[in-house]
């Protein structure tokens, strides 16, 4: 794409920005979107489970066998509730990501404008200033301002850029303001693919989505060649022909697959990001409402989530003896780049100067200091004082500490000399205080005590000073005795580490030690979440495990972070972690349903290998049983109110929880096979002692995750054993009562309590190893 040169002033003209348009050249989002519906619906129905599903579908039909496919009517349940609330979810991120869309600022026909970020095209005239993330490749036709571009190169120290410098897509500004022309646009970006990451595909753990994954890659290695082997077996069995050997195998194989599984999964995360809407916010990453439901340890910058970023000057308290303040605040305020600070003292100072500038130097947080070099006047210097006097910082202590506790202090400084590569000039001389005070948002505190009592603890992450930040803290509540450290004095890695372990209330922070705290608590086997709302906050928002930015902050803090609070309202917090505590817990116990049944069936395939018996099941009984003990009650459980706190391994909680109602299945069908043979039993008769003694198994299980009982969960067991008997008293062809003598209700009644001894001794066994071993059920 070629560039020309264009009018600083005026622009690109309407007539230009539409031959670009003709010419393609305009620019659109390479940031991974929501899926299409159409990619919705073929994720949803090309899954592994369903194509294995139909699979064994095909080899029923082909047997001709038509009332065994009832299976499939479940798989096409559960594959259309899943497309419905994918597509729900959709339209509502779409939606909310629209309303959260930050505008670009272009000159066109002499006139500014603000156009989506997909208008843009190629040569047109941007402005840029502190927070902005840079959409396209750019060169700065005006102005100069520093850059960090560690979204894209992995180094965090700002780049000073000037005119006829690039600025390249994925960096941000840090601070200065600059006029630039579109370089690049759309995929001919330099970073088209690191922008995504930016966004929506952070890579991130997963406890839901490794366990999930896990159970599917065990399951897609076992079934095919197990399946084989089975159906060899069976059709090798003495007056077994191949149309029953291919309905036992299939009954067995699709006893395997927790078909619902996934799909629910998928459903119940869909219906979190709809709830959660309600309360404005919008998450960008379907598994990171898990992720902050899990966190142990909460970071938070100060300015703008805790407060609500609209400081207020209080005053000037003078240190030497000046005459022209006004006139030197009017000449800062009106050279400097805007920014809460500056917003302030716009509202005290009359901004009236005729002083002629020679240098700006603008705020930048790691920097903490920002000044302006005039032409026979000298240089004035306004930051924080540790930072501007550094180890000279002691002749203006005593008097900073003496406000600090109940202001945002700032030193005002001048000096004879100028700016030299933008540090500090020489012989620097302190000429007064500028006190500011920041407004606590009136919901920080009942949310910070929520996370006290649920015991995650709250760092509290701040370029302030520190003892500014303990004040703040203090009237949050927080225990602030001996609990604070000067990150200034913090110089090497190794202090900063063992800082991050011992203190929870932290001042005068670098951008890149905020990262590193979170890295620190990371390394020490924490979740940790960061709330952050600043460009300052752009590399800690992005390690964290769970980034949370407010959408009154900048555009980089929005792009790196998995949630996004709309109303900038923190105390929407509360919600969003009782809402992953609801849809983790609910899906591992809808999980166990799922997985007894998948784990006993495989047992009993690999047992069946061995013995000379027909599969006591065939897919239908199969299917009736799992409507009522696992499908219709895992749905309505995974969608109840759960404030549980999250305890140990999501996989070996649910496996752990299963194992007792699988072996105890297990048990019960090898005592069947045994009592067959000795009884000589049909195997209609031992199939339909099978199939009830795995649905009352299947109840028991369904009892005992649903304690406490309230009156859904009672009901839902009333429902699925009236359900259940309905269909094997209406199916008299696949269930033999009539066959049952009186003997065999008497062995049925004594499996029953064998049963319920096996099943409560092996969830007692299970317990006493978890609490034996606890360590591996972490």
């Amino acid at each position: 794409m070629k560039n020309y040169k264009i009018n600083n002033e005026l622009g690109l003209t309407t007539i230009e920005v539409n031959e670009r348009i003709i010419n393609n050249q305009v620019n659109y989002d390479t940031v991974v979107p929501t899926k299409s519906i159409m990619k919705i619906i073929h994720d949803n129905i090309f899954t592994l489970f369903n194509i294995l599903n139909f699979g064994l579908a095909l080899a029923i039909l082909f047997v001709g066998s038509f009332k065994n496919l009832a299976f499939m009517g479940v798989v096409i349940c559960n594959t259309l509730i899943g497309i419905i609330q994918e597509v729900n979810a959709k339209r509502i991120i779409d939606k909310l990501s629209l309303i959260s869309e930050k505008k670009a600022k272009v000159i066109r026909d002499g006139k500014t404008l603000e156009i989506s970020l997909n208008q843009i095209v190629i040569d047109d005239l941007i402005i840029m200033n502190n927070g902005n993330q840079v959409i396209c490749d750019s060169i700065i036709l005006e102005g100069s301002c520093e850059v960090n571009e560690s979204l894209i190169t992995g180094e965090s120290d700002p780049i000073y850029k000037h005119i006829d410098d690039e600025l390249l897509s994925g960096s941000f500004i840090v601070s200065g303001e600059v006029k630039v022309q579109v370089k690049h646009v759309g995929t001919d970006n330099y970073s088209a693919q690191i922008t995504k990451e930016a966004k929506t595909v952070k890579s991130k753990k997963s406890v839901l989505m490794y366990s999930l994954n896990k159970i599917i890659k065990v399951i897609s290695i076992t079934i095919v060649p197990l399946g084989v082997v089975l159906f060899l077996k069976q059709i090798s069995i003495e007056d077994n022909n191949i149309n029953m050997a291919v309905i036992n195998t299939v009954a067995a194989l699709i006893g395997m697959i927790p078909e619902g599984l996934i799909l629910l999964t998928s459903t119940v995360l869909a219906v979190s990001i709809i709830r959660l809407s309600k309360y404005k916010v919008l998450v960008q990453q379907l598994y990171s409402v898990e992720t902050l439901a899990r966190i142990d340890t909460i970071c938070l910058d100060k300015t703008g989530t805790l407060t609500d970023g609209l400081i207020e000057f209080v005053d000037f308290i003078k240190i030497d003896d000046i005459d022209n303040i006004d006139e030197i605040m009017s000449g800062l305020v009106v050279n400097l780049d805007s920014n809460n600070t500056i917003e302030a003292l716009k509202k005290r100072y009359n901004l009236n100067t005729h002083w002629k500038v020679k240098d700006v130097v603008p705020f930048s947080s790691s920097r903490k200091w920002s000044g302006v070099n005039f032409e026979s006047v000298g240089t004035f210097v306004m930051g924080a004082p540790e930072f501007i006097f550094k180890n000279d910082y002691e002749r203006v202590s005593s008097i900073v500490n003496e406000y600090s506790s109940n202001y945002r202090v700032l030193v005002l400084a001048k000096s004879n000399y100028g700016f030299k590569n933008r540090i500090l000039p020489k012989s620097l001389k302190p000429l007064g205080l500028i006190l500011f005070r920041d407004n606590i948002r009136k919901e920080a505190v009942k949310t910070l005590q929520y996370f006290d009592e649920q015991g995650v603890n709250i760092k509290i992450i701040s370029g302030d000073n520190v003892i500014t930040v303990v004040d703040i803290a203090s009237r949050l509540g927080i225990d602030t005795a001996n609990n604070y450290v000067d990150a200034s004095l913090l110089i090497t890695d190794a202090e900063l580490a063992e800082a991050a372990l011992k203190y929870d209330i932290f001042g005068r922070v670098s951008p890149l030690q905020k990262k590193k705290i979170v890295k620190t608590l990371q390394a020490n086997n924490h979740t940790v979440g960061f709330v952050g709302d600043g460009v300052n906050d752009v590399l800690a928002l992005k390690t964290a495990d769970c980034g949370v930015a407010m959408a009154s902050g900048s555009d980089a803090s929005r792009n790196v972070s998995e949630l996004i609070l709309l109303d900038s309202n923190f105390d929407s917090m509360p919600f969003v972690v009782n809402e992953g505590r609801r849809t983790i817990n609910n899906i591992e116990r809808s999980a166990t349903l799922f997985l007894a049944k998948t784990i006993y069936a495989t047992v009993l395939a690999i047992l069946f290998l061995f013995i000379s018996r027909p599969y006591p099941f065939e897919p239908i009984q199969l299917s009736l049983t799992s409507v009522f003990t696992i499908g219709i009650p895992s749905f309505v459980l995974a969608i109840e109110p759960n404030k549980e706190r999250i305890c140990g391994n999501f996989l070996n909680n649910v496996i752990g929880k299963a194992m007792p109602t699988a072996f105890t299945n297990v048990i019960n069908v090898i005592l069947i096979m045994v009592i067959g043979a000795f009884f000589n039993l049909s195997l209609k008769q031992t199939s339909t002692l099978a199939v009830i003694l795995s649905a009352f198994v299947g109840f028991m299980l369904l009892y005992r995750i649903s304690m406490p009982f309230n009156l859904i969960r009672l009901g839902l067991i009333v429902f699925g054993i009236s359900g259940f008997l309905i269909g094997v008293l209406g199916l008299p062809d696949l269930f033999s009562l009539s066959e049952l003598t009186l003997t065999l209700w008497v062995v049925m009644g004594l499996l029953m309590v064998i049963s319920i001894i096996n099943f409560k001794y092996l969830t007692g066994f299970y317990y006493k190893i978890k609490k034996k071993y606890p360590k591996y059920f972490d």
